[in-house]
């Protein structure tokens, strides 16, 4: 089964509120699209998506920094690219590309977290967390699984990014990435996911959805299938815009 390339811009136990704690004046959104694209369509390029899509439509091509909004489940992750561990669905390679706002350009050498529940819709102590620092091109990648729902919002990966290589750094961006409600109910019809008993929170439904894809942002993961079949595999992309001045507050 093959769909069409769906293409957005832009992730302790119980919610943790990511929260700016400096004076950092808020940046006024100007376009940066000549940067932002080279740097999106260098990442599909090493992939072969460019030459294989024929909808690639950027969006949200504006040097916005990513909303702050509340991580769930949060515990200091392994550092590590492959997360998968025993957990069983579809696999998803995560790409995370980081822009710095202030400049629109990428930022190497950053920490950056992930976490999300597995297909049943539950967090695990250590599955399908890692961190790991974003490479030269500003790219942090991961090998997980594409997530099943929780009953406490959309379906989501939670993301955090630091300022240095060190999880012990500052944090300059503690938020959650989404996925068009397409994706989530054709995902859900397959096995394991099947199996989740979460009550489906639809995206227009979460407030954490509608203030993550708020300012100017978009915080939706683009998703595209490996070799036009997606149970094989997919690729998510995300982008996060961040202000390396600014310091969220993130209790551990």
């Amino acid at each position: 089964m093959h769909f069409l390339t769906l293409v957005f811009l832009a992730v302790f136990c119980g919610a943790v509120a990511g929260l700016p704690t400096d004076n950092t004046s808020t940046l006024a959104p100007r376009d940066c699209s000549s940067e932002i694209n080279s740097f999106n369509i260098a990442r599909r390029e090493r992939r072969g998506h460019v030459k294989r899509s024929s909808n690639i439509n950027m969006r949200a091509l504006t040097c916005v920094a990513a909303p702050e909004v509340a991580v769930e489940d949060y515990t200091r992750p392994p550092l590590r690219q492959n997360l998968r561990e025993d957990q069983s669905g579809l696999e998803m390679t995560l790409d995370v590309g980081v822009i710095d706002v202030t400049t629109c350009q990428p930022i190497p050498n950053v920490m950056v977290e992930v976490w999300s529940p597995n297909a049943l819709g539950a967090y695990g102590s250590t599955f399908l967390r890692g961190a790991f620092t974003s490479a030269s091109n500003g790219v942090a990648e991961f090998q997980t699984l594409f997530p099943g729902y929780t009953s406490d919002g959309a379906n989501h990966v939670n993301i955090m990014v630091h300022t240095s290589n060190s999880m012990s750094g500052t944090v300059s961006h503690a938020g959650q990435v989404f996925f068009t409600d397409r994706w989530t109910d054709v995902v859900s019809m397959t096995s394991p996911y099947s199996q989740n008993v979460n009550n489906r929170v639809l995206n227009a439904q979460d407030s954490n959805y509608a203030t993550a894809n708020s300012e100017g942002y978009n915080a939706i993961v683009d998703i595209q299938s490996i070799h036009d079949d997606w149970p094989e595999g997919v690729i998510g992309y995300i982008t996060v815009g961040v202000n390396p001045q600014r310091k969220v507050e993130v209790p551990r």
